[in-house]
């Protein structure tokens, strides 16, 4: 295996902390992640972008002429149809908006195919009606190939239009219709038969101080009613919560939803502030999660020490070493004296086993889980590594040792003994839509380029190894327990 990040990764590193995006992920009202000849995009308010080779790590240097405010981006067929605000929102003194598409056949600004064509107004607003033309999302209905556009801020109601996918211009004869109010930055999905309007709500642009949520209603007819959770129309105010602050982040804002694999969402937004950031806005990336078919952000993973619990049976990931049990002196129960004092015992330590474990690759196995050390897995990030959408690279070794998790040309999956930095050794952790997880070795010895179908698979209860990831079955699925 080749061991080209060797030099970049080694267990000496210190892996800090990596649960927000890296590079310069500084971004306002962001656009739904578009992916284009390998590589990922998203664009913002006042004209620009970011680009990310990896989708972890981001950098300035996409190109959106027409400055104005909140684009979003959607590829039909072998073109990228953008849209956005010219004015609108308050920007220029008034809510006189004018929302505009335009299209290339190339995101990326290197290729000599990149031209946008010329701007065409699909749909205004005169800064005295009850509306402001701002803030646009796209929707390619899955089930009808018909275009649909919501936009639409706190001055007055949520409108819906249709545009032809074909040309990116309103459909002749289409009038706007309201769908909902008390929010902005709308975006709509579809999802098993339900169309879900996403909508930010609070307040933004004050950083720190900017109380920016998302929250959502859904409906079976993509021009509504969309009702939240209990029933409230989200023209009356309605929504359920989806994302709100918290981890060091504030004001979430601007959904976008990235289907990466079957099971695997992520949600896409803006935080109007990041703690760790100074206070700037960031792109922010989560997994998406469906509970009771509703969309909430799942939790930014963490480093940490973890039980590794199949799904299938509920047993745990563990070196495949002999039993040592820890002395304990027992009465029977029926001598024991009610009043005696209770001395708490101590957990088996690694010092007490290492010794009884071969030195060289041990053999896994799962099976019950006893709080003991050969079950006990460090999860660190390993951040010049680089990730994906879904999260960071990671090395997973038995706590308190250089003993790493390892992908084998056997498509096996083995402890080695030592934590050396190659691709085998790291592995993307993905929250699946359920809430299990999925893990991944990033690469494979003896197959060609990056691995993009082979999990850690529970083949029977007590046998793990690596194999296609399938969604429908729990041999795919992994939680993370702290114990």
């Amino acid at each position: 295996m080749k061991k080209s990040l060797a030099i970049l990764i080694t267990f000496h590193l210190s892996l800090i902390t990596a649960t927000a995006q890296t590079g310069a992920p500084y971004i306002h009202d962001p656009s739904t992640i578009a992916q284009c000849d390998g590589k990922y995009y998203t664009f913002g308010t006042g004209g620009g972008g970011l680009i990310s080779d990896d989708g972890w790590s981001w950098h300035g240097g996409a190109d959106r002429p027409g400055r104005g405010a909140a684009p979003d981006v959607l590829k039909i067929g072998d073109r990228y149809l953008c849209i956005y605000g010219a004015t609108g929102g308050g920007l220029g003194g008034g809510h006189n908006g004018r929302i505009l598409t335009m299209w290339n056949k190339t995101l990326d600004p290197q290729s000599p195919d990149f031209q946008w064509t010329e701007p065409v107004e699909v749909a205004s607003s005169d800064g005295m009606e009850d509306q402001d033309a701002i803030d646009p999302s796209l929707l390619l209905d899955p089930t009808t190939g018909r275009l649909w556009v919501s936009y639409g801020t706190y001055f007055g109601s949520i409108r819906l239009i249709e545009l032809d996918p074909a040309t990116g211009l309103r459909k002749e004869g289409n009038i706007e219709q309201d769908i909902a109010i008390d929010c902005e930055a709308t975006d709509l999905i579809y999802r098993d038969g339900w169309y879900y309007l996403l909508g930010t709500h609070g307040t933004c642009c004050d950083g720190v101080n900017s109380t920016y949520n998302i929250v959502v209603g859904r409906s079976r007819n993509v021009t509504g009613p969309y009702l939240d959770n209990v029933g409230r129309d989200m023209m009356q105010g309605g929504g359920r919560m989806v994302i709100a602050a918290g981890e060091r982040v504030c004001g979430p804002g601007h959904f976008g939803r990235t289907i990466v694999d079957e099971g695997v969402e992520v949600m896409s937004c803006h935080y109007e502030a990041d703690f760790d950031q100074g206070g700037r806005s960031v792109l922010g990336l989560r997994p998406l999660l469906w509970r009771n078919g509703w969309p909430v952000a799942g939790p930014r993973f963490r480093e940490g020490t973890y039980e590794i619990e199949s799904e299938r049976r509920g047993y745990s990931l563990e070196l495949a070493v002999d039993f040592v049990r820890i002395p304990q002196e027992r009465k029977p129960f029926w001598r024991l004296d009610p009043n005696e004092p209770v001395v708490p015992l101590p957990q088996q330590t690694l010092e007490q086993v290492e010794s009884t474990w071969p030195e060289g690759d041990v053999a896994l196995r799962c099976s019950d889980y006893m709080c003991r050390p050969w079950q006990r897995w460090q999860v660190e990030p390993a951040p010049q590594a680089g990730g994906t959408l879904c999260g960071p690279l990671y090395v997973i070794r038995i706590a308190g040792t250089r003993r790493a998790l390892t992908a084998t040309d056997r498509l096996e999956v083995i402890a080695s003994p030592q934590v050396d930095g190659a691709t085998n050794q790291l592995w993307r952790i993905e929250q699946l839509t359920d809430g299990t997880y999925r893990i991944m070795p990033y690469a494979v010895p003896g197959q060609e380029g990056l691995n993009t179908s082979l999990c850690l698979y529970s083949a029977g209860d007590s046998t793990p190894t690596l194999a296609p990831y399938d969604f429908s079955t729990d041999n795919s699925k992994w939680n993370f327990r702290t114990h």
